[in-house]
């Protein structure tokens, strides 16, 4: 390729790397599809592509959406083990960040409601809501009608508003206020506190330390804040298996706050929470190592300040 068409690739790049985080939910599979577009980009006959942009929006979304449906990602969404790769804020991967919809499209808690989309509604989703692509545009990426555009779309807003529980902007000082609180409460054990800082119908979902064979999953004030309690109780044991010492950051990831359990300067784990009128309403707990690699490389480049919990 010559220069000209090797910039005009990279001038796509970000948008397209953010479209596929959107779409499959992980950095990695991301990354495969945005390489396999530029391969298929210097394959092409590019004197024929009359848009480049739109050319590259297209290859990239059919190729995550044949990644959607393979036999691989069925299996492992059917097998209840799937989470979406955590990404700190200010990762180029995160994309578009200029209105609500936008930054909501990435929360981890949108982001798993997709997963109950099909995979046309999750295109139209993301295409329409995260890149303002007209009905039109997206007809055209997808090889649908307009109207059947409009039709994903609906269906698709109907559940993800239905199901999704922060409905509204929450102040980000606010929401990290109260996950400070809620640490300092499950590290010392204050049950009662955590219990306050909990909504009625709080749901949590784990991976169980990276252990677990399908996803953890609680729900009521009780059963979480028992939950909570039992995973933060410093013990000698949970030292080992973290590999030594762990300290506790407070971090934004994808847009909510996140608790990130740091050993020797590596991230160990996080949990992220959604807060809505200074409770906690659904908590996400990630440690397997695969999803946790772009993550921690970025906390060990762009990582700040004293940690909240020192030498538990």
């Amino acid at each position: 390729m010559d220069t000209a068409a090797i910039d005009r690739f990279e001038a796509s790049r970000s948008r397209l790397a953010s479209l596929a985080y959107r779409l499959l939910g992980s950095a990695a599979d991301a990354e495969d599809a945005v390489q396999e577009t530029f391969l298929r980009w210097q394959a092409a006959d590019r004197e024929r592509v009359e848009v480049p942009e739109a050319w590259l929006t297209k290859v990239a979304t059919h190729l995550c959406l044949d990644q959607l449906r393979s036999a691989r990602a069925r299996h492992e969404r059917a097998a209840g083990a799937w989470l979406p790769e955590p990404l700190l804020d200010g990762d180029p991967m995160l994309g578009p960040a200029d209105t609500f919809a936008q930054r909501e499209s990435v929360s981890l808690a949108v982001l798993t409601l997709m997963e109950r989309l099909s995979p046309v509604e999750r295109a139209v989703y993301v295409l329409r809501e995260a890149f303002s692509y007209s009905h039109a545009e997206i007809a055209g990426i997808l090889d649908i009608s307009e109207s059947a555009s409009q039709q994903h779309l609906h269906r698709a807003r109907t559940r993800v508003v239905a199901e999704n529980r922060r409905a509204r902007e929450v102040d980000p000082a606010s929401a990290r206020r109260v996950v400070e609180e809620f640490l300092a409460a499950a590290v010392s054990g204050r049950t009662e506190r955590l219990m306050a800082l909990l909504t009625d119908d709080v749901t949590v979902v784990s991976d169980g330390a990276g252990l677990a064979k399908r996803l953890l999953r609680y729900s009521t004030r009780e059963r979480v804040a028992s939950f909570v309690r039992a995973g933060f109780k410093p013990t000698p044991a949970k030292r080992r298996l973290a590999g030594g010492p762990v300290v506790f950051h407070i971090a934004p990831v994808n847009g909510s706050p996140a608790v990130l359990a740091v050993v020797d300067g590596r991230v160990a784990g996080t949990v992220v929470f959604e807060v809505d009128d200074g409770k906690v309403t659904s908590m996400c707990g990630i440690a397997a190592a695969g999803r946790l690699s772009r993550l921690g490389e970025a906390w060990r480049r762009h990582g700040s300040g004293a940690p909240v919990v020192d030498a538990w």
